[in-house]
């Protein structure tokens, strides 16, 4: 993908004013509620026109005012999915489903669709009328009606900001396996930072209906370090897990995690809090903790109060946050040896 931005609209006394070129696949806009985000999405579907400007889509001109191009959204091949499903009452699922792709020419037809609905795991429910669908399943009919339309470019405005946390995290998964097998572009719209973290490599900071930053999104997370909140989420990829037990054994890369035992005992991704970790120069004689990681330190990142601390464990990264003071007395410091411990009861599984 190869998008070029050059617009500006405003509203009242608020100037939306957004300059950026995007080549990444999987690049996010993100910003407070109030801070242009819908706009620009809006500008960029065709559903609002800018006051001035251009935009490009892989060389294609979908506007320029002063050329007065402004292609209907139907003809910029940009598809959307809404924080709402907003599928078709008077239709059954698999109709909502097709509805895009039947308003497509054949020719220009390169998704095949029963490789869609194993992806997004909806076979079982074409069927249905849908008003018996959860907020879950109405979420991947729409990503299916959308991709089905063969866009270039697929914006996601919040879709799951209409979801409980559970639905949330189930969903991912689907569009994480949906975007990678049929290698669209996406561009994530949402000012949850750790939904941003899940979904894309890149992030549009938005401001007061500007772009404030263009970094990759782990640099975006790390420089909240320090700051209110949970602090930093380290979000962890665990396999095989073994029941020991009261515990289960899992495996990130080559090294092994304890965690307590729940009812959901597949593989999956877990988050740990930065500040959920403790460390140690020398390995502890005797703890209740359960997780005991030999690492060694990377980098420091140094705020106000608090200290953010890169570890290497066996090639994995791990994030903990810890007081200046301890930075200082512990003498820790790029290259030296340090213990991470933390709980077993310590982890969120996110799905």
């Amino acid at each position: 993908m190869y998008l070029e931005v050059d617009i500006e609209k405003k509203h009242g006394d608020f100037l939306c004013k957004f300059a950026f070129t995007l080549q990444s696949e999987e690049c996010g806009v993100f910003g407070p509620s109030g801070s242009g985000k819908t706009s620009l999405m809006h500008m960029l579907a065709g559903l609002l026109t800018p006051d001035r400007g251009v935009i490009r889509l892989n060389g294609k001109t979908l506007f320029n005012k002063e050329k007065g191009i402004n292609l209907a959204p139907e003809k910029r091949r940009v598809g959307v999915v809404f924080q709402h499903a907003r599928l078709f009452p008077h239709m059954s699922v698999k109709k909502n489903l097709f509805y895009g792709m039947n308003r497509v020419p054949q020719e220009q037809r390169n998704i095949e669709p029963n490789l869609l609905i194993d992806a997004l795991q909806i076979k079982h429910l074409l069927g249905r009328n849908v008003s018996n669908l959860s907020g879950g399943e109405r979420q991947r009919i729409a990503l299916g009606r959308t991709i089905l339309a063969c866009p270039h470019l697929i914006l996601l405005d919040e879709p799951m900001s209409g979801l409980d946390g559970t639905l949330k995290y189930q969903i991912i998964p689907h569009l994480q396996a949906v975007f990678k097998e049929f290698s669209i572009p996406i561009l994530f719209i949402s000012h949850s930072l750790q939904e941003m973290r899940m979904m894309t490599q890149e992030v549009l900071v938005m401001d007061n209906g500007r772009i404030k930053d263009h970094m990759a999104t782990e640099e975006l997370a790390r420089t909240g370090v320090g700051s209110g909140g949970p602090g930093y989420i380290n979000l962890l990829h665990l396999n095989a897990p073994q029941d020991l037990g009261r515990l289960l054994r899992y495996q990130w890369g080559k090294v092994s995690l304890m965690l307590v035992k729940t009812n959901d005992q597949g593989p999956g991704r877990f988050a740990l809090s930065s500040r959920d970790i403790l460390l140690f120069k020398k390995h502890p004689e005797a703890a209740s903790a359960r997780n005991m990681l030999p690492c060694v330190v990377r980098k420091t990142y140094q705020t106000d109060w608090l200290a953010g601390v890169e570890l290497d464990c066996n090639g994995n990264t791990l994030i903990a946050e810890i007081v200046p003071q301890s930075l200082e007395e512990l003498d820790i410091r790029p290259g030296c040896e340090i213990i991470a411990v933390f709980k077993a009861s310590a982890f969120q599984r996110l799905y």
